[in-house]
């Protein structure tokens, strides 16, 4: 684990994750990560160490808030997604969009074994099928199901003001949502 703060700052969380949890500085995790997990503000993607996560699987959690990130014309104008700009940023990652749209808290307290009725879904997109399957397996040890949105130019459908964001569905409940979902461009400030 890693965060912007330094390590010293994940002692508790580390303690609450337990003995295969360690803390470390953003090069650490990346370097040590099997599949990285990529968490910033957009202003914060330039930072993510791309020489690092070459030929790695990035899970995407990011969301623009332009409240927040200040507004980013090519996302105003729907002319690319999050996800989109953080694999071109690593084009040598094999980057999936997924986790952005469920609580943190919501990961431990919403997962359920694999069968069981009514289990909630959580979308994916991505440009890589291989890298989808692997994510889709970690969600589903996770006790969740999975719903394949399409590539990253489709994970829009379940970012921020559309009717997949932060939802508890079900696998068919979540593809409703995210066909009910409207491309929104921002007007600029």
């Amino acid at each position: 684990m890693s965060n912007s703060r330094g390590p010293e700052t994940l002692a508790e969380l580390i303690t609450e994750l337990g003995d295969n949890a360690t803390a470390g500085t953003v090069r650490d995790a990346a370097t040590n990560g099997d599949i990285v997990v990529v968490t910033v503000p957009m202003a914060g993607i330039a930072s993510v160490p791309a020489d690092l996560l070459a030929g790695k699987i990035v899970i995407d959690t990011n969301n623009y808030y332009f409240e927040r990130d200040g507004h980013i014309a090519a996302l105003d104008a729907a002319e690319t997604t999050v996800s989109q700009l953080l694999q071109d940023h690593l084009p040598e990652s094999y980057v999936v969009k997924a986790f952005n749209n469920i609580k943190f808290s919501d990961i431990t307290d919403d997962a359920t074994p694999a069968g069981t009725p009514n289990r909630r879904a959580i979308p994916i997109a991505g440009n890589f099928a291989e890298a989808n399957a692997t994510v889709a397996d970690l969600i589903d040890g996770f006790g969740f199901d999975v719903l394949l949105s399409g590539s990253l130019a489709d994970s829009w459908r379940f970012e921020r003001d559309q009717p997949a964001y932060g939802v508890v569905a079900t696998h068919d409940e979540l593809s409703d949502k995210l066909a009910a979902a409207e491309r929104i461009i921002t007007p600029a400030a």
